[in-house]
């Protein structure tokens, strides 16, 4: 197996700290519930997502490829969820994401979420085919492709819950909590609108 694991691991740390749908729920959920509380999303997301990557690997990519349609699809409702999450964060009237999380995200919601998160896909479908090789040893491959990147966003997602439990520990009245759901909620919809430029 040659596979470029520094590549790998710039490739996995560019997209798991770059802002998205798992980031900024880390950081609301920090920022909501603390950091402890937060550890079951962070979980949740290394473990969805690697068991999502072999997936892909194994051969549920060459969906996408015999079916162009179900790639827009995805788009479409994964896009169109994360749109109703970035409208209840950013409506949320209480402290930060009071409205939109009661509690936090549990650690299964938050790895199935990764199946309905278009960036998740796009990451996914886009690290097999670079980090493969062909005629490699494809399941030894893969398996390594998805420990590492599920290895990488446990410290992805903790900058980002770490910064959102700082931030709210820096607010003091219900206005900036306000104001804080309402910028949370536009870089939610926005991450939605780079899916689809």
């Amino acid at each position: 197996m040659s596979l470029p694991i520094l590549s790998l691991i710039l490739f996995g740390l560019a997209g798991g700290i770059t802002p998205g749908p798992n980031n900024m729920i880390s950081a609301g959920t920090g920022a909501a519930f603390g950091f402890r509380r937060t550890l079951p999303q962070i979980f949740g997301v290394a473990v969805g997502f690697a068991i999502m990557v072999v997936a892909v690997g194994l051969g549920l990519g060459g969906l996408f490829v015999a079916v162009p349609q179900l790639h827009w699809i995805l788009k479409l409702v994964g896009g169109a969820y994360l749109l109703f999450l970035a409208w209840k964060i950013a409506s949320a009237a209480g402290g930060v994401g009071a409205a939109a999380m009661e509690r936090p995200p549990t650690f299964l919601q938050s790895a199935l979420f990764q199946w309905v998160n278009p960036k998740a896909w796009a990451f996914a479908l886009s690290v097999i085919p670079a980090f493969t090789t062909p005629g490699g040893e494809l399941l030894a491959e893969v398996l390594l492709i998805a420990a590492v990147l599920g290895l990488l966003s446990l410290p992805c997602l903790a900058v980002w819950a770490g910064f959102g439990v700082l931030i709210g520990r820096l607010l003091s009245t219900p206005r900036q909590h306000r104001i804080l759901n309402i910028v949370m909620g536009g870089l939610v919809a926005l991450s939605v609108v780079t899916l689809f430029l």
